[in-house]
């Protein structure tokens, strides 16, 4: 598809080549003459289109919306039609990822906090270092504020872990009211209860096969997984901890989050 501005190029090469006037021009190419005289009131975009690029590259599994965001943070007056627009034209497209169909289900919700430390939410992942072995990790996120509390990265990660990384946060963050948490064994063992119980913190089981009532923690693994554990290539566990706590980290200091009105968690827990 050949567009307006390459048909007034054309236009303007066989006016001057041809000694012909622009209307017998425009008319040799089907573009009317208003076309060929329009001069774009566009501001120079080399500086905001190369920017746009490097994030790009930088954060490959950023979308437009997002890039925008950094964009404006930095000082570029521009709004989201026109990230669009040269997002399309530099073919940064974010490939879309295939989604389990879903049975549609009422499921009975946990009261949403209104303020941080109110409910946390803690999962398991997992993933491979470069010669093969596999690691773990325990995620805790703020439901409130979306921060990533902790990310602990081992080969074993056992209920007493569990309970030492929880206490280290209890010292260090504040109590929660209630851990949202799924049924594996770390969780509903004895070190767990029994810390939670003279804590007088409640654990919110949620039901057997369904991880989308755990939805903030499996929203979090879902970015962790896109934008840093698919990403990386981890040679040694110490390797793994320590690329991971830095994503931890801009994902908690930096990172736009859509649902907290583009702040990143920390700021958002802040204000």
């Amino acid at each position: 598809m050949v567009t307006p501005a390459a048909k007034k190029q054309v236009a303007g090469y066989i006016q001057e080549e041809h000694q012909i006037s622009k209307r017998r021009a425009c008319s040799l190419v089907g573009i009317p003459t208003c076309t060929a005289r329009y001069q774009s009131r566009k501001k120079d975009e080399p500086p905001v289109r190369d920017r746009l690029k490097e994030l790009a590259q930088e954060r490959p599994r950023f979308g437009y919306r997002r890039l925008g965001v950094l964009l404006r943070r930095e000082g570029h007056k521009i709004n989201l039609k026109r990230v669009l627009r040269l997002y399309r034209e530099e073919n940064l497209k974010l490939r879309a990822r295939k989604r389990k169909r879903v049975a549609s289900v009422l499921r009975i919700k946990p009261q949403e906090p209104i303020g941080v430390n109110q409910m946390w939410s803690m999962d398991f992942m997992h993933d491979t270092l470069n010669g093969g072995r596999r690691f773990r990790t325990l995620n805790v996120v703020d439901c409130f504020s979306r921060e990533a509390l902790a990310v602990e990265v081992d080969t074993s990660l056992s209920g007493h872990r569990v309970v030492r990384v929880l206490q280290r946060l209890l010292e260090t963050r504040g109590k929660p009211q209630v851990i949202q948490v799924d049924n594996g064994p770390e969780f509903t063992g004895r070190a767990l209860d029994e810390w939670a119980h003279k804590n007088q913190i409640k654990l919110h089981f949620i039901e057997p096969g369904k991880p989308t009532q755990n939805g903030v923690i499996e929203s979090f693994n879902g970015k962790m997984r896109d934008e840093c554990l698919n990403l990386e290539w981890f040679i040694d566990l110490h390797h793994a901890r320590y690329i991971i706590e830095n994503w931890r980290h801009d994902y908690n200091t930096f990172r736009p989050h859509s649902s907290l009105n583009n702040l990143p968690p920390a700021t958002w827990a802040q204000n």
